[in-house]
């Protein structure tokens, strides 16, 4: 008998070569009431059933048979703008930190996690919100900082609505997509909209940026 869906369950394809690694991270995310809608073993597959599987979060392994999982990231992203991909390798490497955010990721767990970690980053990456191993996030922010991103790359002729500016104000706060949503009695699917026009606004590319211009600026304070 197939198991009925929950349709407001989040949505999530795995993606990564080692078998039972991939059927323990499935079990959990299926015992934890969220729905795998696909899996594969390597990047070819993963691009291959992407389009059908329409996950809310691609969850990703970076050490996967060709093409890796930077390269995934970087086309799955330019094929769905939206998608939210949680990156859980082996790899603590500052290089491949830095390579996955660069491409397109949300977030970043090394595979030394637990089951409450990774359950819990799912859901955050799932609103948007950057998620990293304790020790990660600093690096990220720092690379962010300099003048080729972030704030000191926004144009300064850009104009929020202030619909966008009370959202970024919220987002620099670090609220979740959901809060944001029904503090201002709005869709989940209308504050993901404010936040990639704000984006497009600030010709920045995900939400770890927005969060820096955001802070630089002392947007988020009380």
């Amino acid at each position: 008998m197939s198991e009925i869906e929950d349709p407001r369950a989040i949505r999530v394809m795995v993606v990564d070569d080692h078998p039972m690694w991939r059927n323990a991270v499935e079990r959990d995310l299926r015992q934890a009431g969220l729905t795998v809608v696909g899996v594969a073993s390597t990047g070819r597959e993963a691009l291959a059933r992407f389009p059908a599987a329409r996950p809310d979060v691609l969850l990703l392994d970076l050490q996967i048979p060709s093409p890796d999982g930077i390269e995934v990231t970087a086309e799955v992203v330019r094929q769905d703008p939206s998608i939210r991909i949680l990156v859980l390798s082996a790899s603590g490497e500052s290089a491949d930190v830095l390579a996955a955010v660069k491409a397109g990721a949300t977030g970043y767990l090394v595979k030394s996690a637990s089951r409450e970690d990774l359950l819990e980053a799912v859901r955050r990456v799932a609103d948007g919100i950057p998620v990293f191993t304790p020790g990660l996030a600093g690096l990220v922010l720092g690379e962010f900082e300099g003048p080729s991103h972030g704030g000191a790359s926004a144009p300064p002729e850009a104009r929020l609505t202030a619909r966008e500016t009370e959202i970024l104000r919220m987002v620099a706060t670090g609220m979740a997509y959901r809060q944001i949503a029904e503090r201002l009695v709005l869709s989940h699917r209308t504050v993901q909209n404010h936040v990639q026009s704000i984006l497009g606004k600030l010709r920045m590319h995900n939400r770890v940026e927005l969060t820096r211009y955001a802070i630089e600026r002392g947007i988020g304070d009380a």
